[in-house]
């Protein structure tokens, strides 16, 4: 990048939040420190209003060069969760572009609006994402609890729990948003339990805002707590066998239920998974039983021999069941 470009895309960044500090620059532009230094120097010799603060970092006047064309809040905080779901979706070139698209789109936000995105970015987590996978309906609940986050007040809910299925109301204090297995959920802490839980969105009954604040001074953050998590959880090792032909079943899912690699034999694949749930595992890939073997761990394979019995078992009964009442048992 010529200097005439660098001293371009400085004045950009720095329209694209209140303070921006020297070494931020330095780092984006791969140039030292001084160029930076020397950068902003001619840039103030030009005219452009830069408020340099020891400590703080470079700050433009506020208006300075603002274009009329606002983002709304909501806009802001869309275009936030579009960026964490870009760099999971794209390859690393077109997120590279997609960010500095971000970084000009940012520029022309109020302060307030920068802030705001300051202070939610690390709020917002994609951890899996099947771009294959399009959610069936639309809800309110992202943006409610968006805005719930970044204005520090308590969620009154309605949730519905998956096993067993029963309705509870609930007051949240909401910490967090992340997308994993297909799906968005909110880390809160949970007035009711007296600790802290994570919900599916779409699970959500009923979600208002109330008028009352919390803090978040004793609450960890959503990464520290998605750390802590994983290092508590007990992951199985497993190991599949499935014929070169039959890969192409697995490409759309496998990141779901933990694929981590694969190593390629003669006319087979050994793909291997961390995953916490053998449930879970077991019941995605009985639909895949007539092309993958089960190599290891041996509680696998006895959980897949004995859900294929129940429903060897189950069906029979069925028939039977069928059979009786159309009087053919007599």
């Amino acid at each position: 990048m010529n200097r005439i470009d660098r001293l371009t895309a400085i004045l950009t960044h720095l329209q694209s939040k209140r303070t921006v500090r020297a070494a931020e620059l330095a780092e984006r532009f791969n140039v030292s420190l001084r160029t930076i230094y020397r950068d902003v120097r001619s840039l103030e010799e030009a005219g452009v209003p830069i408020i340099g603060e020891a400590g703080q970092g470079y700050s433009l006047v506020e208006g300075y060069r603002l274009p009329p064309i606002m983002f709304s809040r909501e806009e802001a905080l869309a275009m936030l969760v579009a960026e964490k779901l870009v760099e999971k979706n794209v390859d690393e070139q077109s997120s590279r572009f997609f960010k500095e698209a971000m970084i000009k789109i940012k520029a022309v936000l109020k302060s307030t609006e920068k802030d705001l995105l300051v202070e939610v970015q690390d709020t917002i987590k994609v951890l899996k994402f099947n771009p294959s996978h399009v959610p069936t309906r639309s809800s309110k609940a992202f943006q409610i609890i968006l805005r719930a986050i970044s204005e520090k007040k308590v969620l009154d809910a309605g949730y519905m729990t998956f096993d067993p299925e029963r309705k509870s109301e609930r007051k949240l204090e909401p910490l967090g948003l992340f997308h994993s297995f297909e799906q968005w959920y909110l880390l809160a802490f949970c007035r009711l339990r007296s600790d802290y839980r994570t919900f599916r969105l779409d699970r959500f009954s009923k979600l208002q805002i109330t008028e009352s604040f919390y803090s978040t001074s004793h609450h960890p953050s959503l990464q520290t707590y998605l750390d802590k998590v994983a290092s508590e959880q007990k992951l199985h090792q497993i190991l599949l066998e499935v014929p070169d032909n039959s890969i192409k079943y697995f490409s759309s899912s496998k990141y779901n239920h933990g694929f981590v690699s694969e190593e390629k034999g003669e006319g087979k694949t050994y793909m291997t998974f961390m995953n916490s749930s053998i449930e879970g595992f077991v019941r995605w890939i009985i639909s895949m039983g007539d092309v993958a073997k089960v190599k290891e761990p041996p509680e696998i394979r006895d959980r897949l021999d004995q859900l294929l019995e129940e429903i060897r078992l189950m069906q029979h009964t069925g028939q039977l069941a069928k059979a009786d009442k159309d009087g053919l048992c007599r």
